[in-house]
């Protein structure tokens, strides 16, 4: 995407895909899926997913990969993790483990596909002219 392109619904969609990685881990936690049980789940991730997106000026960098996507996704899942212990939250060596997985497929998986797009939209612009 160039700097032209809106940055906040890809934001909104990294939001929605932290807010999927808040649910997917209550579930199978067999804990609540209200939406306020996801929401406290979800909020410190959240509140550093803003955090860092705002950080790497999202308007040139929402899809970038590298160096954008890694920091916001580091940022998300150190800050989001001391955010959570800070509340009274736990975060077991597993649960970290897995909040750095997940939360890596969900938002640097979102910025490779959303360049891959793009490229193959290039090409096939370049294939018409």
């Amino acid at each position: 995407m160039d700097r032209r392109s809106p940055w906040i619904p890809l934001f909104l969609l990294d939001a929605l895909l932290v807010v999927l990685f808040a649910a997917l881990g209550r579930q199978s936690h067999e804990h609540g899926l209200t939406p306020l049980g996801i929401l406290q789940t979800a909020a410190p991730f959240l509140a550093a997913l803003a955090l860092f997106t705002w950080a790497t000026r999202p308007r040139a960098t929402i899809s970038r990969t590298w160096p954008a996507g890694v920091i916001v996704w580091a940022g998300t899942v150190v800050l989001g993790l001391a955010l959570r212990v800070g509340t009274g939250a736990t975060a077991a060596v597993p649960f970290v483990v897995v909040t750095a997985v997940t939360l890596g497929v969900f938002l640097l998986g979102r910025r490779a596909a959303v360049g891959l797009a793009a490229r193959r939209k290039v090409r096939a612009g370049r294939a018409v002219n």
